[in-house]
């Protein structure tokens, strides 16, 4: 049976990157591995949005955020936390173990922090020194209006860090005329590659804060990055064959086009949100973002042993929900190397699961939903 992959990450990985990875192992101080890095590097720019320079960092996403926090942030400063879900709450534990003094924002689950709470949330902490922030909430399936973020974090000295691992490449995101300051992501998203390297765009506003705080890093230590980079390297060993493969992938976004890229996502998700909606199902999310579509596992079914029954007898492979929201939930992927027919195809065996089940439904139902909201202009 073959497998398919439809977790919020790793997601699925296209054959010409496979093959990159497939190729010898090379030095990565020569001087084809720094041509490579500037490569990518200029690509994650375009990915990005930015004029400013993109780090690679060799790391998950979390090394990411934590670069961000260690590097601009002193013991004992204030931050406003925007917590959605489970991301939200790793900048907490990340901002916890840095000493930060938290001004927390907290929704509950499926909900999306608004404009107006961090507006007041600013008017109240002048002497805030960064807001923290997630594009998507993988765990509720949330997305946040960061535009508007980035306007009021702008009028303030605050600076905006944003967590984008599973945002940035699936959903619109324009780093710098949104003002995003500092923004993370990883290579297991959207970006189409295994985990392994995390990437930080860090603009001037945020580099000022940077310079002004004390080193409390050695291999997070961004300030190290941005002088490797100035030579097209990196200050630590890097994951070079990674690196070269995510060369591969981001040619293939470069060819799709990032407007064209955010389009096909948006198609497919609302496509995937009419489905939901045509079986008799609930979406979770209030506020659904366009890398993910994540449901509300229906009364007398059970959760957790539905997924499992989906992956042993038709191959496709959904998340659960995470801690609380365990067999409560289920999180459907379709960012990245992802197609609608393979979302489609995924709709289909949630159906076909579901009425094993005795779930009431007409079979087709999703299906039928799917295709009249792709095909609508």
């Amino acid at each position: 049976m073959k497998a398919r992959l439809f977790t919020p990450g790793p997601t699925p990985v296209p054959e010409e990157t496979l093959l990159e990875l497939a190729r010898p192992v090379t030095y990565h101080r020569a001087p084809e591995a720094k041509a490579i890095l500037a490569e990518v590097s200029e690509d994650l720019k375009y990915v990005f949005q930015t004029a400013n320079p993109v780090f690679t960092l060799t790391c998950s996403g979390t090394g990411g955020m934590e670069a961000a926090v260690v590097s601009s942030l002193a013991p004992g400063e204030k931050v406003i936390l925007c917590t959605a879900g489970r991301w939200g709450e790793r900048w907490r534990d990340i901002l916890k173990a840095f000493g930060a003094n938290i001004v927390a924002l907290e929704v509950p689950y499926g909900n999306p922090v608004t404009p107006e709470m961090l507006a007041e949330a600013l008017g109240k902490n002048p002497d805030a020194k960064a807001v923290f922030a997630t594009l998507s909430e993988t765990s509720t399936g949330v997305g946040h209006d960061l535009e508007a973020f980035g306007k009021l974090v702008a009028k303030t000295d605050a600076i905006l860090i944003v967590d984008g691992i599973s945002g940035v490449g699936a959903m619109e995101c324009h780093v710098d005329k949104w003002g995003i300051d500092i923004c993370v992501t990883g290579s297991q998203k959207a970006l189409m590659m295994p985990p392994g390297l995390a990437f930080v765009s860090v603009n001037e506003k945020a580099w000022k804060k940077i310079d002004a705080t004390p080193v409390r890093a050695f291999y997070f230590d961004l300030r190290r990055y941005r002088k490797s980079l100035a030579e097209s390297d990196t200050p630590f060993t890097p994951a070079n064959t990674l690196i070269r493969a995510q060369r591969a992938s981001l040619k293939r976004i470069r060819a799709e086009g990032i407007e064209n890229l955010w389009a096909r996502h948006a198609k497919m998700a609302a496509a995937c949100r009419a489905a939901v909606k045509g079986m008799g199902l609930e979406l979770f999310a209030e506020k659904p973002n366009n890398a993910l579509t994540v449901i509300t596992v229906p009364g007398g079914v059970d959760g957790s042993a539905t997924l499992k029954k989906l992956e042993k007898h038709h191959g496709y492979k959904l998340a659960d929900g995470q801690d609380t929201l365990k067999g409560k939930i289920w999180r459907l992927s379709h960012m990245g190397y992802t197609d609608a027919f393979e979302v489609l195809g995924a709709i289909s065996a949630l159906e076909l699961v579901l009425l094993e089940s005795g779930f009431k439904m007409d079979p087709g139902s999703g299906v039928a939903a799917f295709q009249r909201q792709y095909a609508s202009k």
